[in-house]
């Protein structure tokens, strides 16, 4: 990723390229200099990035309305030093080694994804968008083949060192657009992680709480178990000091309804309740409540 292709690189990817290139070599460092540079780079990001900074506060106000000022400011900020620890853990997983943490990582439930793989079930992993997700995926694909599916992006480059990355450990890589691919992985028995968690505009979308605050989410998990007959799994992860800690729930029982508003709150509530065992590694920059029932944005000024 960090040679030069044969022919000349338009101008306007250098910056992407000498960015990858730099990702890299981050991926490579030692963890205890990862973690450092990245507390620093997120320290940074809390000050340079206002726009984000005003998302992360209103979005932790909105989802932890009990916590005093002082407890939301300092999550805030400890939030965006997890996200700066965060960019270096996704170069860890696509470009270093994870022989450390495959030593020390915590994995709670495996047998239910044991069971259902013996079943020839497939399964959707449902998660969110955590910070440590990268090498959480990665750690568990040491223990089953893991498909993703993810939003393919613009750029070229940062394109081909996403999948090149992840195909290093996942067995497939699906863009958001290749639904029947997909569908037919889990029909297959095959097993897909998937993060419904943002408001994916455009898509068919209900308002249900999150936190008990109105959500655009997308029904997607109700229309895949529904096509495919597949298994709906949470999936929590986090980081503990310098281990990982992983952990399978049971499959969602009932699921799906045949209501798709009632499946797709279960869902939320199930990743809702992984937000609050790690906080801090929640990506909070997110404008996850930007579309509203009346139409008022909650970021309008």
């Amino acid at each position: 990723m960090t040679d030069l292709p044969d022919t000349q690189l338009p101008l306007h990817l250098l910056p992407a390229w000498f960015g990858l290139a730099m990702l890299r070599g981050c991926g490579r460092m030692s963890w205890p200099l990862q973690k450092a540079l990245g507390a620093l780079v997120g320290t940074l990001a809390f000050h340079l990035m206002p726009a984000r900074r005003r998302a992360a506060e209103i979005n932790i106000a909105l989802c932890f309305p009990n916590l005093a000022a002082s407890e939301r400011d300092a999550l805030v900020r400890e939030s965006f030093r997890d996200l700066g620890i965060g960019l270096f853990e996704f170069a860890r997983a696509w470009w270093g080694d994870a022989e450390r943490f495959k030593r020390t990582v915590t994995i709670e439930g495996l047998e239910h994804l044991k069971a259902l793989q013996a079943q020839g079930k497939g399964v959707l992993l449902i998660s969110g968008h955590f910070m440590t997700l990268e090498m959480c995926g990665r750690l568990l694909c040491d223990h089953v083949a893991l498909a993703g599916m993810y939003r393919p992006y613009r750029n070229p480059l940062m394109e081909r060192a996403v999948m090149e990355g992840r195909l290093r450990y996942a067995s497939h890589m699906f863009g958001n657009h290749e639904t029947r691919a997909a569908l037919r992985h889990l029909k297959k028995g095959g097993f897909l992680w998937y993060a419904p968690d943002q408001d994916m505009r455009g898509k068919e979308t209900v308002f249900v709480p999150f936190f008990g605050v109105p959500a655009a989410t997308i029904t997607a998990t109700h229309q895949f178990a529904k096509i495919s007959g597949c298994a709906v799994v949470p999936f929590f992860h986090r980081r503990e000091g310098d281990r990982y800690v992983l952990r399978i729930a049971p499959p969602l029982a009932n699921f799906p309804s045949e209501d798709v508003v009632e499946d797709t709150a279960r869902v939320n509530a199930a990743i809702e309740a992984m937000v609050r065992e790690a906080p801090t590694q929640y990506l909070w920059i997110h404008r996850r409540f930007k579309r509203q029932p009346d139409g008022v944005s909650r970021y309008s000024a």
